[in-house]
């Protein structure tokens, strides 16, 4: 449940934030009639998600048994990259996306583009929700409880627009470059579960077949059947009896990354105010 209400709440956020200073500018400007072809982009690229998300799953059914794994190993390898990258981006530019998105949409007004902010709405959602279906379907994959998985989805969802909506109207603050470090650790050791999964998935698939022998015993620890296994297996990829290649891969992907997002960034020292001389 954890890492998919992480999912749904760190993607949701994101998009939320830039509709929201969408909307906020073309209700200063007066143009609130662009709101409603605002919304229905959004609408629609929520189902143009959810129709991807759908067809990825039947096309995974329809599948042999070989080729299903193939699949599904192949869509957590997709998952993986896409954590790694959004960790990697957020922790670079989290603090100054809020300033970037508002000078984004102040240039698109200026240039007297309302369908610009209509397509950066529509763009903004489609990106963050292909990005979560594609998570989302790696960690249903892995998950030992689809409903509570499902579950995490829709609150953590919920959660992002509940706060977008706030930020919308001026009446919480967020300490965004705080915000993503956090939810990017949690991201960083669902990703490595991810990454031995998807080495799980190809080894079944008999894609790999290196490094199968037994590394651990964690049987004590992630005991098949009870709740402290779902939720070692469903957040962290934990096997009972992990192989060496999924524990090498763990650690391997696991260690460095969890490092980059809980080092301590330098201080960005604060631009110079532009000179004013020579100016009429």
């Amino acid at each position: 449940m954890l890492p998919t209400f992480v999912i749904g709440l760190r993607e949701g956020l994101e998009a939320s934030l830039i509709v929201g200073i969408i909307a906020a500018f073309l209700v200063q400007r007066g143009e609130r009639g662009a709101l409603r072809p605002m919304w229905a982009g959004v609408l629609l690229a929520v189902a143009l998600c959810g129709a991807a998300a759908v067809g990825l799953y039947a096309v995974g059914q329809s599948l042999p048994f070989r080729q299903r794994e193939a699949l599904e190993g192949s869509l957590a390898l997709v998952a993986v990259f896409g954590v790694s990258y959004m960790v990697v981006w957020m922790r670079r530019h989290a603090r100054e996306l809020k300033r970037a998105l508002e000078t984004e949409a102040a240039h698109a007004l200026l240039t007297g583009s309302v369908l610009a902010l209509v397509a950066m709405a529509f763009l903004a959602v489609l990106r963050e929700g292909l990005e979560t279906a594609i998570f989302m379907l790696a960690a249903f994959q892995s998950s030992l409880d689809p409903a509570a998985t499902g579950a995490g989805a829709l609150l953590g969802v919920a959660v992002a627009i509940f706060l977008g909506y706030l930020l919308y109207r001026g009446g919480v603050r967020i300490n965004l470059a705080r915000f993503f470090g956090v939810t990017g650790f949690v991201l960083v050791l669902v990703a490595a579960g991810l990454l031995a999964t998807s080495v799980h998935e190809f080894a079944e698939a008999g894609v790999i077949t290196a490094g199968q022998g037994r590394a651990l015993d964690l049987s004590w620890l992630v005991a098949p059947g009870t709740v402290q296994g779902a939720l070692l297996t469903g957040m962290f990829g934990f096997q009972p009896t992990p192989t060496l290649a999924e524990l090498g891969v763990w650690l391997a992907y696991g260690l460095p990354m969890a490092l980059y997002v809980l080092w301590p960034q330098r201080p960005q020292p604060r631009r110079p105010a532009p000179s004013q001389a020579g100016i009429a």
